[in-house]
């Protein structure tokens, strides 16, 4: 691979957290482009970022020519592009078991509790912060409620969410725990998540790719 690979990214982003996750793993060397989400009222906002990626958010990934958003489209990108170590298993059944608990964090919970819609709570609805801390906290129970289950039966019960070797559905499950450990979510109630948590933040690649471990952390 000649082409650098460059990430737009931002330190407490999940979304970026997740493909700062995956490259680590696949040992790709890359390259951070930091957009603060917040400063000045959202450099993602401005023209210069807004021709990178027009839908105005972070992650995107620059590889040549070829600029990605969305970030399990990168990581997917990624996966193709560097097969191993895979973070989606062989057997049909068990990619979509991933992909499930994946897009539960990716599809279900992340977008109700992003930083836009924090900011719309607050600033358009005139929502009190203890309005939007059990807003936070509702769309986080329910979303990890369920993947507490998903895992008790899960195809392949293991260190981590599948097995012993980190997959899609660890690489979205991590950034979203330090989110809700953020919002002081109570997680007591999910013995799993946690010690699958645990685990993976002991391995390097999880560990680079945690928003204190950012340059642009702040």
């Amino acid at each position: 691979m000649t082409e650098t690979l460059v990430l737009y990214d931002y330190w407490r982003s999940s979304a970026a957290y997740r493909v700062r996750i995956t490259l680590n793993l696949k040992g790709l060397a890359y390259t951070s482009e930091p957009v603060h989400l917040v400063r000045g009222g959202g450099e993602q906002h401005g023209e210069e970022y807004r021709a990178i990626n027009p839908q105005g958010r972070v992650p995107a990934l620059r590889h040549g020519q070829q600029v990605l958003t969305q970030s399990l489209a990168i990581c997917g990108y990624l996966d193709a592009l560097s097969p191993e170590p895979p973070i989606l298993p062989q057997p049909a059944a068990d990619r979509a078991w991933v992909r499930s608990v994946a897009q539960t964090i990716a599809c279900d919970i992340h977008p109700l509790n992003n930083l836009g819609v924090m900011q719309y709570l607050k600033g358009e609805l005139g929502a009190e912060e203890s309005d939007i801390a059990a807003w936070y906290a509702t769309w986080v129970g329910r979303g990890f409620t369920a993947i507490e289950q998903q895992l008790a039966d899960g195809p392949a019960s293991g260190l981590c969410c599948y097995g012993d070797q980190p997959t899609l559905a660890d690489i979205c499950l991590i950034p979203q725990v330090y989110n809700a450990e953020r919002f002081k979510c109570d997680l007591e109630p999910y013995p799993k998540i946690r010690k699958i948590t645990a685990y993976c933040r002991s391995l390097e690649a999880f560990a680079k790719a945690a928003p204190e471990a950012q340059a642009d952390a702040s």
